[in-house]
């Protein structure tokens, strides 16, 4: 058994484990009492019925006495409730422990062995430890958060992402600290993003022009027309629609699922919502309004006499003017960028992406998932919410007081 000779630096690890019952961490505090030892660290879990609980100590006046004493007395709680108990002397924490703190957050349905392993080995090769690891969802994927130290996110973010993506799993690094309590503005593309449609393309189902709009989307993706282009050539196919149409279109928009639970939970949070879309004001806002999100950057279609024009009005939403859109949020909100997180999908979304604090790919073409500082492939937008260290029991419990059972929480 390793001592060392500073008393002020002493210290005792007790760790108890067995079968959990009431009563169990208030017999091993009142064994140490007598003891003048003072209370570093306490970490405490139960799994199944299964309880750990570890107890760091200090040494008070009474020095190596009072640890050993106090060891002593840690051993006979065992002893009565039938548990185990390891007890190791040591010097108190490196300092340089608790800087460069993270939070890594791995997601996966289902959630594999081997990916936990490749991202332990990771942090560690990097010279990182895992301090603390906890549960935060188990529907509709099992998301676990890494709290560590000892290695920069800039150090592990990619490599980390690449590694747990061979595994089939979603992996999101971010900085510890009072960032995380902070307000978030939180802006995402809507088509295949928040929605699960294509609006042009709806648009163009009602107007029996499917197949011309294809083309020219093809078009645009082989590169061979930019997006603003690409888009006034796709809205002109729209001349002459009358504009009841839009409302019929909105009728036909399915939400991706989870979404309403993101908005009703971020909007209780008090954080910002917006939405920036190459497509449609007309068709975007009254859904954003819907759920409670009041900030919406769109397209806004032409109307003259009850009928669509096939033009569209002021500036086109196109890539640059996403990021455009991100920081004007943040700077009428006066958030700063670093508390900013982008969601989206495509080739016009990768400005916005780099340009925010988190950029979240979902399920998101190679172009957009180069780009992001994450990537989210399971179809529930509302794993977003666990990359904040936001667990699914918070949210439940927040809609069990609003009324909202788990089985309608589980499918908005």
């Amino acid at each position: 058994m390793c001592r060392v000779t500073n008393d002020h630096d002493r210290t005792l690890l007790i760790t108890l484990s067995g079968q959990d019952r009431p009563g169990v961490t208030r017999a091993l505090f009142r064994a140490l009492g007598p003891h003048h030892v003072h209370v570093l660290d306490v970490e405490q879990i139960v799994v199944r019925g299964r309880l750990v609980l570890a107890v760091l100590v200090g040494a008070s006046d009474h020095g190596e006495a009072g640890l050993d004493a106090a060891a002593a007395s840690a051993t006979s709680v065992a002893q009565e409730l039938d548990m185990d108990v390891q007890t190791q002397f040591g010097a108190d924490e490196d300092s340089d422990r608790r800087r460069n703190r993270i939070h890594v957050t791995i997601l996966g349905a289902p959630l594999q062995p081997e990916a936990i392993a490749a991202a332990a080995a990771l942090i560690a090769d990097r010279g990182g430890n895992i301090d603390r690891i906890r549960r935060i969802a188990s529907y509709p994927v099992t998301a676990l958060e890494f709290q560590g130290s000892g290695v920069s996110v800039d150090e592990i973010r990619r490599p980390l992402v690449e590694v747990a993506s061979t595994h089939g799993a979603d992996v999101a690094v971010q900085e510890a600290g009072l960032d995380r309590r902070g307000q978030y503005l939180v802006v995402m593309d809507v088509d295949s993003t928040f929605i699960q449609d294509e609006v042009i393309d709806l648009l163009a189902d009602e107007a029996g022009v499917a197949n011309e709009v294809a083309s020219i989307t093809e078009r645009a993706m082989a590169g061979e027309l930019d997006f603003e282009d690409s888009l006034r050539e796709r809205v002109a196919l729209l001349a002459g629609l009358p504009v009841d149409v839009l409302e019929r279109v909105r009728r036909r928009v399915t939400l991706t699922p989870g979404a309403r639970t993101l908005c009703r939970t971020l909007n209780r949070l008090g954080y910002r919502i917006a939405l920036v879309s190459g497509g449609f004001t007309d068709i975007i806002a009254p859904i954003a309004a819907d759920l409670g999100v009041t900030d919406v950057r769109a397209n806004t279609l032409e109307v003259v006499d009850g009928h669509l024009t096939g033009r569209v009005t002021g500036p086109v939403i196109d890539r640059l003017g996403k990021r455009t859109a991100l920081e004007s949020f943040a700077r009428d909100y006066q958030i700063p960028v670093r508390r900013t997180i982008a969601i989206g999908d495509g080739a016009n979304d990768i400005d916005m992406l780099e340009a925010a604090g988190l950029g979240i790919a979902f399920n998101a073409k190679p172009a957009a998932r180069a780009v992001a500082d994450t990537s989210v492939n399971v179809p529930y937008l509302d794993s977003v919410l666990f990359l904040m260290g936001i667990t699914r029991e918070e949210v439940e419990s927040a809609d069990a007081r609003d009324g909202i059972s788990p089985e309608e929480s589980r499918k908005s």
